[in-house]
């Protein structure tokens, strides 16, 4: 399959490229803004599907906005028209169609322009009226406040709020990606617009507060709840703007003659993670918790675990090594404590399922002993 891209060096072009190079079946074809526009027609009669993407949306007259989106789509209507081919087009509109400012208008006479090569020619025609877009590579002060405000505070600079209760409506530039290459494989349907799910709505003063919470998250240990839905969205386009030298930060090291023992990551409802060492013959723990629980996960040497039940007295030891990984979990009414029992340093991750309180550390000290 050969696609044709228009707008290909914008934000979502870019992205819809990056995703179609992983597929070995598409070939993608490029229109960009300084393009010769009679190129077109030799493109089109090329392609099989076409992501119409190009637009005007931040231009310096008024007048351009009319230029660069009804009137590029009425001369690319006209190619495929005159290729005489029936070409599948996918086209970027906005929400902001559906008013009457100049942007909108524009925006709704390159859609009229396209049902009508539809009702013509039978082209299959699919509208997107998208909300922000926002996600990796979005240009700041240009796609969106999102790109603006994630640049911004990644790199030390101060934002500007007008009205913090301000709502904006947001998809995420993966979930339009995704829902385009289901469109061209013939896997979601139009008729003719597509909507983008999920759709996201955040206030301006609720995205400030949580881009800064991503960035004041290096300094406290504990992760926002980065995993589903539009957090997890945000967290991964703020951290595209970081600067390269901003990829990495030290995290607290504590040592004694012991090992070593180093706090990684701490979340707000499901504990913390760290790592510690042991020199050969140490013995690090002896102590238990009543709630408290802990896995461990010995990834280089040789361990042995004891435990002993606090109020029966009775005994339980087992061995593990780096070389057959096996989690050994912690139980709360059981003093335990770990040995390097090899000839090497040990190194050893730890999952606490809560993060460490020293106020209320949950950790009593009673020595495991050996086995009578």
């Amino acid at each position: 399959m050969k696609v044709l891209i228009t707008g290909a060096n914008g934000f979502v072009g870019k992205n819809l490229i990056a995703h179609l190079q992983e597929r070995k079946d598409v070939e993608v074809l490029r229109f960009c803004r300084d393009d010769d526009i009679a190129s077109l027609h030799s493109l089109v009669s090329k392609v099989d599907f076409i992501f119409h993407l190009a637009g005007v949306n931040r231009p310096q007259n008024v007048e351009e906005f009319k230029v660069g989106n009804a009137d590029f789509t009425h001369t690319l209507c006209a190619a495929i028209a005159a290729s005489g081919r029936n070409v599948p087009l996918l086209y970027t509109s906005s929400i902001q169609a559906e008013l009457g400012n100049a942007y909108g208008s524009s925006k709704r006479e390159a859609e009229d322009a396209l049902l009508s090569l539809s009702t013509q020619y039978r082209n299959d025609v699919h509208l997107y009226r998208l909300p922000n877009i926002f996600g990796k590579w979005a240009r700041p002060n240009y796609n969106s406040a999102v790109a603006t405000f994630c640049y911004n505070i990644a790199n030390n600079l101060p934002i500007s709020i007008n009205d913090a209760d301000a709502k904006i409506p947001l998809v995420y530039i993966d979930d339009v990606i995704n829902s385009f290459i289901a469109v061209m494989d013939g896997n979601q349907a139009g008729n003719p617009f597509v909507v983008v799910e999920p759709h996201y709505s955040i206030t301006v003063g609720e995205l400030s507060a949580q881009l800064y919470a991503f960035k004041g998250s290096r300094q406290s240990m504990i992760t926002e709840r980065v995993g589903t839905g539009l957090v997890r969205a945000l967290y991964s386009t703020y951290l595209s703007y970081l600067p390269p030298e901003e990829f990495a930060y030290e995290v607290p090291k504590h040592g004694d003659a012991r090992g070593v023992f180093v706090e990684m990551l701490k979340t707000k409802d499901s504990g913390q993670f760290s790592y510690f060492t042991a020199h050969p013959g140490i013995t690090r723990g002896g102590h238990y918790h009543h709630t408290k629980t802990e896995k461990f996960l010995v990834i280089m040497g040789k361990a042995c675990f004891r435990f002993r039940h606090i109020s029966s007295g009775d005994f339980y030891e087992l061995f593990t090594d780096g070389e057959a990984p096996q989690v050994v979990e912690t139980v709360p009414g059981w003093s335990h404590d770990i040995t390097n029992v090899g000839e090497s340093e040990m190194v050893v991750m730890l999952w606490a399922n809560e993060v460490f309180d020293r106020e209320l550390p949950d950790t009593y000290t009673m020595p495991v002993g050996t086995k009578a």
